[in-house]
């Protein structure tokens, strides 16, 4: 069984729990812009991540809290950040989520929140609403494009943008079919968990002008940053390599000079 494979059973598991009990009310907040804020004139927008585990990775640096990393990635110029909601593969939660958007708000930060979920029913978008998110991911390959359509549909109702993820061009189109406005494209194949960066510069190519276009994975240094702003991305999420640092505020600092220049 594929780690994919193992995460979707844990997932359908989750689910089921999720569902006895009565669903979360959304909070009464107007979610950030966030095509907006992924689309910068002339540089590109860069997403940090919280991520304490990977399969990928093992263990990464929690010498942070939550609440003080969410703060260091704001203050280092991030235009967006991802907060992981898996608990058993990526020690995330939904609690995470919620911690990053009270922490964002107190200190008067207008930086969107994506939350980072493996999707596979409404209640999780019911729980991502909760915690204060302003976009959700739906991972195309997860589930058939008539679901991913629903599941977009569902993430709208809730105020909240469905941030599609994509690997190659049939689920690009499922992507479009369902009427995705952000769509990022993974490096990383989620099946086999390797690295293919032509493929992602190929896919993000054919993403149309219209929707904002993100990359996903495997940036490490500020020259990769250069590298992407070159090519068709908005904007490009960086993960595993700001988690590795105890401080990661002066290597996001970096990046951020890198992509606005």
């Amino acid at each position: 069984m594929s780690v994919l494979a193992k995460i979707v059973a844990s997932k359908e598991r989750e689910i089921a729990e999720l569902r006895r009990r009565p669903w979360p009310e959304p909070r009464k907040r107007t979610p950030l812009d966030v095509p907006g804020a992924l689309r910068a004139p002339g540089q590109l927008a860069l997403i940090a991540e919280v991520k304490r585990r990977s399969p990928s990775a093992g263990p990464l640096s929690t010498v942070l809290g939550v609440a003080e990393r969410v703060r260091a990635y704001a203050g280092a110029g991030a235009s967006m950040i991802s907060v992981l909601c898996d608990a058993p593969f990526f020690d995330g939660s939904f609690g995470h989520l919620a911690l990053a958007r009270d922490t964002l708000d107190a200190a008067g930060r207008s930086v969107p929140l994506l939350a980072k979920e493996f999707v596979l029913d409404e209640v999780q978008i019911a729980c991502a609403a909760a915690a204060g998110a302003d976009a959700v991911l739906l991972i195309a390959r997860l589930v058939s494009p008539s679901r991913l359509r629903e599941l977009a549909a569902a993430a709208r109702d809730a105020s909240l943008e469905p941030f599609t993820e994509v690997v190659d061009e049939t689920e690009l189109d499922a992507a479009l079919a369902a009427g995705a406005t952000v769509i990022g494209v993974n490096a990383r194949d989620l099946d086999t968990l390797t690295m293919d960066a032509e493929r992602a510069k190929r896919v993000l190519a054919a993403i149309p002008d219209d929707r904002v276009a993100a990359h996903l994975s495997g940036l490490r240094a500020p020259d990769d940053v250069r590298r992407i702003r070159q090519g068709r991305a908005n904007a490009a999420l960086i993960g595993e390599t700001l988690m590795r640092e105890d401080d990661p505020a002066p290597l996001l600092a970096r990046l951020v000079t890198a992509a606005r220049e």
